[in-house]
């Protein structure tokens, strides 16, 4: 139970969030460690310390400071604020179970990309190709790129290794028998996969997470972030072995399923926190999208400019583009396309499957 005393400094993220701001957990945890490192003296270096950590932008600093009021002095705020949460998607780090009720009336088709944000769990049903998942996740590790890292390992034909040398010669008075040589390890590169559970992707979404359950079950680094009206980390659901039972705990991590369509918002707010950003530098990114992005494709372009910047790669599963003559329609996806280092399909688990690590290693795995 936490001490009283944090009550508001806990509440404030959450006030903000609502109002429309970017306010995610490590925020939080970052504003909390930043007012201990001040030991503030008054409520102005509390707030100085808010302003530093959430960033709020100038046209919106008098909203922030009213908010920041109303929960520390206890004033009443008088006008809401200009941003509603359909402006910014929210960023959340899943990590415990939430039941979300469903809806009353909900539109089963999925197929239209839209701005509405809907809140609730989904189920998913029993793996019915969990062969097809087995050759995948066994396929994985020889298909994933790796990297030199810093550490050396003993290994013959590389450098000379001087260390070693001289703690030999002073074994053998100063003889030196064998040159002992070294060379830099190798590591997977981190895999990160973001996945678009807005409506017009519900038919392929199941298969989506199966995939990225076999991602951060088998890499070594793996992330795995879904995307809608909302930001969603949920990697630690995928950690389960039991591949039901991580996505039925994942179903209750989401909120927003089948819902609007707002790619480039949700990539800002994933880039805005640092912590998150970071697993993207240097890593292999998998975004699993149709990229029907409503509105202007501006917001989308910045933020796929700014991942391209930080990724090693970024591959781009569409399950429109299954046929071999698909050709972005879109003004995003053409916007965003010289961006893109490989467009596949990713209409369903067998082409994500394949498009990851090739229908050869998937057949020498025992797949198909």
């Amino acid at each position: 139970m936490t001490p009283r005393a944090l009550d508001p400094f806990l509440a404030f993220p959450r006030v903000l969030r609502a109002e429309g701001f970017l306010a995610a957990p490590a925020q939080t945890e970052s504003f909390l460690a930043a007012v201990g490192l001040l030991g503030p003296r008054s409520l102005s270096d509390v707030r100085r310390a808010a302003h530093a950590i959430f960033g709020p932008g100038p046209d919106r600093r008098q909203d922030f400071d009213d908010l920041f009021d109303m929960i520390f002095l206890g004033r009443a705020v008088l006008a809401p604020g200009q941003a509603t949460s359909e402006e910014a998607p929210q960023a959340y780090d899943a990590g415990e179970m939430a039941e979300f009720l469903p809806p009353a009336e909900e539109d089963p088709s999925g197929r239209e990309a839209s701005q509405r944000e809907r809140l609730f769990a989904r189920a998913f049903a029993p793996a019915d190709n969990a062969a097809l998942l087995a050759a995948f996740a066994r396929a994985l590790p020889g298909a994933l790129p790796r990297r030199r890292s810093r550490r050396f390992e003993t290994a013959g034909g590389g450098v000379a290794d001087p260390r070693r040398a001289f703690r030999d010669m002073a074994r053998r008075d100063g003889e030196v028998l064998v040159l002992p040589t070294r060379r830099r390890r190798s590591r997977q590169r981190r895999v990160l996969a973001l996945i678009d559970v807005s409506g017009s992707m519900k038919g392929g979404t199941e298969a989506a997470l199966g995939i990225a359950h076999a991602i951060v079950r088998t890499a070594e680094r793996a992330e795995t972030f879904t995307l809608g009206t909302r930001l969603t980390r949920v990697t630690r659901a995928l950690r389960r072995r039991d591949r039901d039972q991580a996505l039925a705990l994942a179903s209750g991590l989401v909120a927003d399923w089948d819902g609007g369509t707002r790619l480039g918002e949700a990539l800002s707010v994933f880039l805005a926190v640092p912590r998150f950003a970071s697993f993207a530098r240097g890593a292999l990114v998998v975004v699993v999208s149709d990229g029907l992005e409503r509105g202007g494709p501006e917001a989308l372009v910045a933020a796929m400019t700014r991942l391209r910047a930080l990724a090693w790669r970024i591959v781009w599963l569409s399950p429109l583009a299954s046929d071999a003559s698909y050709r972005p329609e879109t003004g995003a996806m053409r916007a965003i396309l010289p961006l893109i280092d490989h467009l596949d399909a990713g209409g369903d688990l067998a082409a994500m499957a394949g498009a990851l690590v090739g229908d050869a290693a998937l057949r020498r795995a025992g797949a198909r």
